[in-house]
C-alpha cells in the first residue's frame, strides 16, 4: 500500500511538496495584509534575498513550527498551505524599517503569539545580518487574537528602539493583553461537567 507523505518528515525528501529558497511563487504565499499593503510589498528577488537570510536566522535561534517540525521559514514554502507564511514590506516613508506580517494556518492557530515573537527576536536579536535598524512584526488580522498579539509585539518594538534588547518581559510589557484576551472569549457549547 502506497504511503502519504508526512509533513513532520524531516529527514525525506518531501519531493514537490515544497517551492525552493530560489523560487518566487506568489500563488504560494499569504496575500498581504492590512499592515503592509500601505508600503513597499517585496516580491521577486528581493523576497527572496530576504527570506532566504530569515531561514537563516531561525535555523539559529531556532523558530520552529512545532505542527510541522520544521523552520517557520519553510511554512512560505510549503505548497500544502499557500496563504500561511511570512510577506514582508519595506517601510514606504523610512526604508530603515521592515513590517513583517505573519499568516498561519487557521484563525485559531495556538502557536501565533510564540512564533511572532520568536521571529521579532530572531530579526531584530541578529540585526546585524541585514540592512534593516527594525522589524515590525504582526499576526495578521484573520487571526482570532491578532489585536492583542499585535499590541505585545508593538510594545516590543518600542522597547526594542528605546534599550536594544529583545528580551522585553511579556508579563510586564504586555499586562498580559493576551490573557485578558483569552479570558474574555466566550466560552464553548459544552457544559461545566464535560470532560472536554
Amino acid at each position: 500500500m502506497a504511503g502519504f507523505p508526512s509533513p513532520f518528515n524531516r529527514g525525506g525528501t518531501n519531493e514537490g511538496l515544497f517551492d525552493g529558497y530560489d523560487e518566487f511563487v506568489a500563488g504560494h504565499l499569504p496575500r498581504p495584509g492590512s499592515h503592509l499593503t500601505a508600503h513597499d510589498v517585496l516580491a521577486g528577488i528581493d523576497h527572496l534575498a530576504f527570506h532566504r537570510l530569515t531561514c537563516e536566522l531561525f535555523e539559529e535561534r531556532k523558530v520552529y513550527d512545532m505542527t510541522f517540525n520544521y523552520n517557520l521559514a519553510r511554512l512560505n514554502l510549503d505548497t500544502r498551505h499557500p496563504n500561511a507564511g511570512y510577506r514582508y514590506a519595506r517601510d514606504a516613508a523610512d526604508p530603515s524599517v521592515l513590517h513583517a506580517e505573519f499568516t498561519p494556518t487557521t484563525p485559531f492557530c495556538p502557536q501565533t503569539h510564540t512564533l511572532t515573537i520568536g521571529s521579532f527576536r530572531a530579526w531584530n536579536g541578529l540585526a546585524d545580518r541585514h540592512e534593516f535598524d527594525l522589524v515590525r512584526v504582526y499576526a495578521a488580522d484573520m487571526h482570532h487574537q491578532s489585536e492583542a498579539i499585535n499590541e505585545q509585539l508593538d510594545t516590543l518594538a518600542e522597547t526594542y528602539l528605546e534599550t536594544g534588547s529583545v528580551e522585553g518581559d511579556l508579563d510586564s510589557i504586555g499586562a498580559n493583553t493576551l490573557e485578558r484576551s483569552m479570558d474574555a472569549e466566550t466560552p464553548s457549547r459544552g457544559t461545566s461537567e464535560s470532560p472536554f
